[in-house]
């Protein structure tokens, strides 16, 4: 749900500022201390209920109404805090030596600090007692697990010859002398990394250079243990072994299940997938690395992630990164569920407008298949029309899987990462970002959390970049050596998904179009060609006079 997810990383950026050095040394003023103390529990309780509203459905308007009026507190509550630092930092600047605090502090400001201050607390409260309506849970809520096989249908892949050639390549490849070699397949939610993975795990070629092969779906949860029991099971079943698989539930603690693993894998060449892997703490793969010794020469690891970071940690070769379907292989994936299976009749009419369609999936094999069986159960042109004229963010969820394939990505995301990307919806499509100019913007809107150390804002921001970067939300990276410039694109069905979590919070004109501005909206982006850029400041000027 947008709205939650935007209310929930507001809320964590208001809540670290609260932390900060210098709100440290505001909580010590009587006036503001309780207050302070107060709208910090307030924050926290509010806190603690927003990843349950998150699986509600984003049709519940009671709820989307109460977390309008959250944000809108959030954003008023970081607006003071804003005020306060303005009105620290030139006495700090005066007198390095003493506290401003300490220092003299005009009445006026701080009996206007406070009245904010305890105003934004009572709302808070009043908004946080609401949650009652909604049978909001003051816990986390758990998210059921993704979970992949290695079976595939390879009459529905279009496009991926030469990708699989490439990995195939790698694994029967005879120049590697490692134990153990580990491929990355990096890439977007939904660009087809696991069915590359299964292509590859089927082939002839791979079946006959593998005395095993082995498929682990990891997802969300990367334990160890579970990990290694699922290896052993996945084994058993090849060997028929059904008693001793039954006889794994018995198994506890990690020297009984390394003594099985080596006992199972000694001297034989082995293939293992680790499917959907999210995990970023080195030692954890490291601890299940080491439970995979045993294997002969020649052993082959693949890992699919959306991680660059993941890929690093765990990939001993260069990363593989499947590029997007073209529209032809698009259209094949779409056409067959949209016309197979003695659905609807593929007049010339339909086929037009699908391919207009087509082109909103910007080459994720996933979205192809998701929208080819939405429009298989709509028959007539304006059906059809009103899906290719819409935003896929706007179609219905429980019809469409791309949307919970890339947002699964969103929501993995740090709340002050998840604000960052939100912010780049205010770019338009296809446009060129450029790195420092997006840097420098998340640090004037208060984006970039303060350090404790002596590293600076902006090298603080290019670690998120960076981050959003490894994930795959950015793309197309371009480095000018030259100028000393590096730029990036967004994929356009990302661009949509930070479009709508961020909702009507962030807005963008191009060249003065009529729109009406929403309640809400915190940030907003002209974008403007000279015409209409001298149009603008003319009108500014005359609005100002």
């Amino acid at each position: 749900m947008a709205g939650t997810a935007a209310a929930a990383s507001l809320l964590q950026v208001v809540f670290e500022n609260l932390a900060s050095t210098l709100l440290g040394e505001l909580r010590l003023l009587s006036d503001v201390r309780e207050d302070l103390e107060s709208l910090k529990s307030t924050l926290l309780t509010v806190q603690d209920v927003l990843e349950d509203a998150e699986t509600r459905s984003i049709r519940d308007k009671p709820l989307q109404s109460w977390l309008r009026k959250l944000k809108d507190a959030a954003f008023d509550a970081d607006d003071v805090l804003d005020d306060f630092r303005t009105e620290a930092a030139p006495r700090r600047r005066r007198n390095a030596r003493r506290s401003f605090f300490s220092a003299p502090n005009p009445f006026s400001f701080r009996v206007k600090a406070a009245h904010k201050i305890r105003e934004i607390r009572e709302r808070l409260d009043s908004i946080a007692a609401e949650r009652t309506k909604f049978h909001l849970r003051e816990s986390c809520s758990f998210k059921d697990q993704r979970q992949t096989s290695s079976f595939v249908n390879e009459l529905e892949v279009y496009g991926r010859d030469e990708d699989k050639e490439r990995v195939v390549n790698f694994l029967i490849g005879t120049d590697d002398d490692r134990e153990l070699s580990i491929l990355p397949v990096v890439g977007l939610g939904g660009l087809g990394k696991t069915t590359l993975a299964q292509l590859a795990y089927n082939d002839e070629r791979v079946k006959d250079h593998f005395e095993l092969r082995i498929w682990v779906c990891v997802s969300e949860d990367f334990d160890v243990r579970r990990i290694a029991k699922a290896i052993l099971e996945c084994i058993n079943w090849n060997e028929c072994d059904l008693s001793d698989a039954e006889g794994l539930q018995f198994v506890s603690g990690v020297e009984p299940m390394q003594h099985l693993l080596r006992k199972k894998l000694g001297g034989r060449r082995f293939l293992l997938v680790l499917d959907d892997v999210w995990n970023e703490k080195e030692e954890k793969w490291e601890g299940l690395k080491e439970l995979l010794g045993g294997g002969v020469q020649g052993s082959k690891v693949i890992v699919t992630t959306r991680s660059e970071r993941v890929a690093s940690i765990m990939g001993t070769t260069a990363s593989h990164h499947p590029k997007g379907l073209s529209e032809e292989c698009c259209w094949n994936l779409f056409k067959q569920r949209a016309f197979g299976r003695g659905r609807g009749e593929e007049t010339a009419r339909l086929v037009a407008i699908g391919k207009e369609i087509v082109k909103k999936c910007g080459g994720l094999p996933l979205a192809a298949k998701a929208l080819g069986s939405m429009m298989g159960f709509r028959r007539g042109e304006g059906e059809w029309a009103a899906i290719r004229d819409s935003k896929i963010w706007e179609l219905p969820e429980d019809e469409i899987g791309i949307i919970p394939a890339l947002r699964l990505s969103y929501d993995h995301l740090p709340s002050h990462l998840k604000r960052c990307f939100a912010y780049c919806s205010l770019f338009p499509k296809d446009s060129e970002i450029d790195r420092e100019k997006l840097i420098q913007l998340w640090v004037a809107e208060g984006f970039v959390l303060p350090s404790n150390g002596t590293i600076h804002a902006e090298d603080i921001g290019n670690e998120y970049f960076n981050n959003l970067l490894w994930r795959s939300f950015f793309q197309d990276v371009r480095r000018n050596d030259y100028v000393n410039k590096v730029t990036c694109k967004m994929h356009d069905l990302m661009h949509d998904l930070a479009e709508s979590v961020a909702g009507d919070e962030c807005l963008t004109i191009e060249n003065g179009e009529e729109t009406i501005i929403p309640y809400g909206c915190r940030y907003l982006s002209l974008i403007c060609d000279a015409k209409s850029s001298e149009i603008f400041k003319r009108s500014y000027r005359e609005n100002k006079t």
